[in-house]
Protein backbone atom coordinates (compact mmCIF):
# COMPACT_ATOMS: atom_id res chain seq x y z
CA UNK A 1 0.00 0.00 0.00
CA UNK A 2 1.74 3.21 -0.93
CA UNK A 3 2.24 5.47 1.56
CA UNK A 4 0.30 8.98 1.73
CA UNK A 5 2.32 12.19 2.93
CA UNK A 6 0.35 14.51 4.11
CA UNK A 7 0.06 17.92 1.84
CA UNK A 8 1.08 20.53 4.97
CA UNK A 9 4.43 18.79 5.99
CA UNK A 10 5.64 20.06 2.67
CA UNK A 11 5.71 23.77 3.17
CA UNK A 12 7.49 22.86 7.06
CA UNK A 13 10.26 21.02 5.55
CA UNK A 14 11.07 23.69 2.85
CA UNK A 15 11.40 26.68 5.27
CA UNK A 16 13.49 24.02 7.74
CA UNK A 17 15.66 23.60 4.49
CA UNK A 18 16.14 27.57 4.20
CA UNK A 19 16.65 28.48 7.26
CA UNK A 20 18.98 31.81 6.16
CA UNK A 21 15.90 32.53 3.42
CA UNK A 22 15.26 35.97 5.65
CA UNK A 23 18.59 37.27 6.43
CA UNK A 24 19.25 36.79 2.22
CA UNK A 25 16.06 38.99 1.76
CA UNK A 26 17.41 41.98 3.80
CA UNK A 27 20.62 41.49 2.17
CA UNK A 28 18.84 41.68 -1.12
CA UNK A 29 16.84 44.29 -0.13
CA UNK A 30 19.99 46.57 0.04
CA UNK A 31 21.63 45.10 -2.93
CA UNK A 32 18.35 46.58 -4.88
CA UNK A 33 18.21 50.04 -2.96
CA UNK A 34 22.02 50.48 -3.98
CA UNK A 35 20.56 49.47 -7.75
CA UNK A 36 17.55 51.19 -8.06
CA UNK A 37 16.93 53.38 -4.77
CA UNK A 38 14.48 52.91 -1.85
CA UNK A 39 11.64 54.22 -5.07
CA UNK A 40 12.54 51.02 -7.15
CA UNK A 41 12.39 48.40 -3.85
CA UNK A 42 9.63 46.67 -4.21
CA UNK A 43 7.95 43.21 -3.40
CA UNK A 44 8.98 41.61 -6.44
CA UNK A 45 11.87 42.88 -7.24
CA UNK A 46 13.42 42.10 -3.90
CA UNK A 47 11.98 38.54 -4.07
CA UNK A 48 13.88 38.08 -7.75
CA UNK A 49 17.63 38.69 -6.00
CA UNK A 50 16.96 37.18 -3.49
CA UNK A 51 15.78 34.42 -5.05
CA UNK A 52 12.60 33.35 -3.14
CA UNK A 53 9.51 32.98 -3.80
CA UNK A 54 7.25 35.75 -4.05
CA UNK A 55 5.28 34.72 -0.56
CA UNK A 56 8.07 35.03 1.44
CA UNK A 57 8.17 38.35 1.25
CA UNK A 58 5.02 38.47 3.38
CA UNK A 59 5.55 35.73 5.08
CA UNK A 60 8.72 37.13 6.80
CA UNK A 61 8.06 40.78 6.77
CA UNK A 62 4.41 42.53 7.98
CA UNK A 63 5.28 45.31 4.52
CA UNK A 64 7.97 47.04 3.12
CA UNK A 65 8.39 49.25 5.79
CA UNK A 66 9.32 46.79 7.81
CA UNK A 67 11.80 44.90 5.64
CA UNK A 68 13.28 48.90 4.91
CA UNK A 69 13.73 49.34 8.59
CA UNK A 70 15.76 45.50 9.39
CA UNK A 71 17.54 46.52 5.93
CA UNK A 72 19.07 50.21 6.88
CA UNK A 73 19.11 48.92 10.58
CA UNK A 74 21.32 45.81 9.06
CA UNK A 75 23.12 48.25 7.40
CA UNK A 76 24.15 51.13 10.07
CA UNK A 77 25.21 48.37 12.41
CA UNK A 78 28.03 46.77 9.57
CA UNK A 79 29.02 50.73 9.14
CA UNK A 80 29.27 50.91 13.12
CA UNK A 81 31.33 47.29 13.51
CA UNK A 82 33.52 48.10 10.86
CA UNK A 83 34.47 52.16 12.43
CA UNK A 84 34.50 50.54 15.95
CA UNK A 85 37.17 48.08 14.59
CA UNK A 86 39.36 50.85 12.95
CA UNK A 87 39.27 52.73 16.14
CA UNK A 88 39.70 49.70 18.46
CA UNK A 89 43.14 49.06 16.33
CA UNK A 90 44.26 52.72 17.22
CA UNK A 91 46.90 52.86 19.63
CA UNK A 92 47.40 56.61 20.19
CA UNK A 93 46.27 59.55 18.82
CA UNK A 94 48.14 59.68 15.41
CA UNK A 95 47.07 56.26 14.95
CA UNK A 96 43.19 57.72 14.79
CA UNK A 97 43.76 60.01 12.57
CA UNK A 98 45.29 57.81 10.37
CA UNK A 99 42.10 55.73 10.98
CA UNK A 100 39.67 58.31 10.52
CA UNK A 101 41.31 59.00 7.46
CA UNK A 102 40.83 55.59 6.31
CA UNK A 103 37.27 55.18 7.65
CA UNK A 104 36.47 58.48 5.07
CA UNK A 105 38.70 57.43 2.23
CA UNK A 106 39.09 53.71 1.97
CA UNK A 107 37.02 51.46 4.58
CA UNK A 108 33.54 52.04 5.57
CA UNK A 109 32.34 54.75 3.08
CA UNK A 110 34.70 53.31 0.38
CA UNK A 111 32.44 51.87 -2.14
CA UNK A 112 30.22 53.22 -3.97
CA UNK A 113 27.37 51.20 -2.76
CA UNK A 114 27.68 52.55 0.31
CA UNK A 115 27.27 56.02 -0.11
CA UNK A 116 24.43 55.24 -2.41
CA UNK A 117 22.89 53.02 0.71
CA UNK A 118 24.05 56.10 2.90
CA UNK A 119 22.43 58.60 1.36
CA UNK A 120 19.26 56.94 1.23
CA UNK A 121 19.03 56.04 4.35
CA UNK A 122 19.78 59.96 5.12
CA UNK A 123 16.34 60.80 2.78
CA UNK A 124 14.46 58.91 4.57
CA UNK A 125 15.72 59.85 8.07
CA UNK A 126 14.94 63.26 7.23
CA UNK A 127 11.18 62.44 7.03
CA UNK A 128 10.30 59.78 9.13
CA UNK A 129 11.08 59.00 12.66
CA UNK A 130 11.23 55.24 12.71
CA UNK A 131 15.03 55.72 10.26
CA UNK A 132 16.13 59.02 12.77
CA UNK A 133 16.15 56.05 15.01
CA UNK A 134 18.63 54.35 13.33
CA UNK A 135 20.89 56.93 12.21
CA UNK A 136 21.22 58.54 15.72
CA UNK A 137 22.05 55.01 17.26
CA UNK A 138 24.67 55.32 14.13
CA UNK A 139 25.87 58.75 15.47
CA UNK A 140 26.37 57.35 19.20
CA UNK A 141 28.15 54.70 18.29
CA UNK A 142 30.51 56.78 15.47
CA UNK A 143 31.25 59.20 18.29
CA UNK A 144 31.76 56.34 21.40
CA UNK A 145 34.34 55.26 19.10
CA UNK A 146 36.11 58.23 18.49
CA UNK A 147 35.96 59.42 22.04
CA UNK A 148 38.62 56.23 22.58
CA UNK A 149 40.94 58.26 21.77
CA UNK A 150 39.21 62.39 21.00
CA UNK A 151 37.40 64.13 23.71
CA UNK A 152 33.44 64.79 23.41
CA UNK A 153 33.50 67.89 21.81
CA UNK A 154 36.52 67.04 18.90
CA UNK A 155 34.63 63.51 18.16
CA UNK A 156 31.55 65.48 17.51
CA UNK A 157 33.52 67.74 15.20
CA UNK A 158 35.62 64.59 13.68
CA UNK A 159 31.68 62.56 13.48
CA UNK A 160 30.48 65.87 11.17
CA UNK A 161 33.77 65.91 9.60
CA UNK A 162 33.68 62.15 7.81
CA UNK A 163 29.41 62.88 7.06
CA UNK A 164 30.49 65.58 5.55
CA UNK A 165 33.28 64.86 3.46
CA UNK A 166 31.95 61.80 2.64
CA UNK A 167 28.85 63.67 1.18
CA UNK A 168 30.88 65.60 -0.91
CA UNK A 169 32.83 62.60 -2.00
CA UNK A 170 29.33 61.15 -3.11
CA UNK A 171 28.24 64.06 -5.65
CA UNK A 172 31.44 65.67 -6.57
CA UNK A 173 32.77 65.15 -9.84
CA UNK A 174 36.60 65.22 -9.56
CA UNK A 175 37.65 62.72 -7.12
CA UNK A 176 38.44 63.81 -3.83
CA UNK A 177 42.11 64.58 -2.70
CA UNK A 178 43.05 62.33 0.37
CA UNK A 179 45.53 65.19 1.37
CA UNK A 180 42.55 67.33 1.85
CA UNK A 181 41.00 64.71 4.16
CA UNK A 182 44.40 63.75 6.07
CA UNK A 183 44.40 68.35 6.67
CA UNK A 184 40.95 68.47 8.21
CA UNK A 185 41.45 65.73 10.28
CA UNK A 186 44.63 67.22 11.82
CA UNK A 187 43.42 70.69 12.25
CA UNK A 188 40.28 69.79 14.07
CA UNK A 189 42.38 67.48 15.96
CA UNK A 190 44.68 69.95 16.73
CA UNK A 191 42.40 71.77 18.73
CA UNK A 192 41.96 68.93 20.89
CA UNK A 193 45.54 69.42 22.04
CA UNK A 194 45.29 73.06 22.16
CA UNK A 195 42.23 73.42 24.76
CA UNK A 196 44.09 71.48 27.09
CA UNK A 197 47.40 73.76 27.09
Amino acid sequence: MEEVVPYSTAPARTRRNDPGRRDRIIDACLDVIAESGVAGASHRRVAAAAGVPLGSMTYHFAGMDELLVEAFTRFARGVSDQFEQRMTAATDVDSARRAVADLITRDVFGSQRDLVLTHELYTLASREPAYRVITNAWMTRSRAALERHFDPVTAQMLDALIEGLTIHRALDTKPQDPALVRTAIERITALRSDTRT
